[in-house]
């Protein structure tokens, strides 16, 4: 929470739900990422609003594929099973799990524990890697939840994604991606993220693109990207 939240009992905050990367838990942000005095700096500093900060655990781990069946001696039938998981990519529901307990769990007890402004117009959600993965699985599922999207190299949001998920652009006031200099210096095929960005931008949104200088995939990077996150986040465009 903000300073002074225990002091002013009638004002109401808005929300980030800010989630950590693959092999992370909940205390990533707080304790590597220093989230907390990124914050009251820039609060005190007068550079960013007050708002009430959840992190909870989104671990995700991909199902391990059945163990290969041995062959089968002599006077024995085949076991049935054994296949190994399909492809390599993320199935199409693997942020399903994580999404209905933040939508039916997580955000129903802020609201109802904290003094926070329950509307999409003051919540927003952020994440580094998978945590970003997640954030933009989440927001376009339900782009009348949140209002504020934050990808900390975790992806982009294309304009045909946004095509896709009706009320997302009516609803959202940011798309904010980030990633470092050398996550992005010798992109392996595919298009520039910063590109993507600016295609949303013409899209019609408010779409911002951020490069950490001389880091990669790690928290300076999202140290980083949080600072400038959080100066954009629930402001008038």
């Amino acid at each position: 929470t903000p300073p002074g939240y225990n002091q002013n009992k009638k004002k109401r905050y808005p929300v980030l739900y800010l989630q950590h990367g693959g092999g992370e838990k909940e205390h990533g942000w707080p304790e590597q990422g220093r989230t907390g005095l990124i914050m009251d700096n820039l609060i005190a500093e007068g550079l960013a609003e007050e708002f009430i900060i959840v992190m909870d655990n989104g671990t995700w781990a991909r199902p391990r594929p059945a163990q290969r069946p041995q062959a089968p001696s002599e006077g024995q039938s085949r076991p049935q099973g054994g296949r190994r998981a399909p492809g390599m990519g993320l199935p199409s529901n693997w942020a399903d799990g994580f999404m209905n307990t933040l939508i039916n769990d997580i955000i129903p007890m802020v609201d109802s524990r904290y003094r926070t402004k329950a509307d999409s117009k003051y919540r927003a959600m952020a994440g580094l890697s998978m945590g970003g993965m997640q954030t933009k699985a989440i927001t376009l599922a339900n782009p009348k939840t949140f209002s504020w999207v934050g990808l900390f190299s975790g992806g982009t949001i294309s304009p045909e994604e946004v095509e896709k998920a009706e009320g997302f652009k009516k609803n959202n006031n940011l798309v904010f991606v980030s990633f470092g200099s050398r996550e992005i210096e010798n992109p392996r095929g595919g298009q520039n993220p910063g590109e993507i960005a600016e295609e949303l931008k013409n899209y019609g949104m408010n779409s911002v693109f951020y490069v950490s200088p001389e880091t990669a995939h790690e928290w300076q990077t999202w140290r980083r990207s949080l600072y400038q996150f959080a100066q954009l986040v629930f402001k008038k465009k």
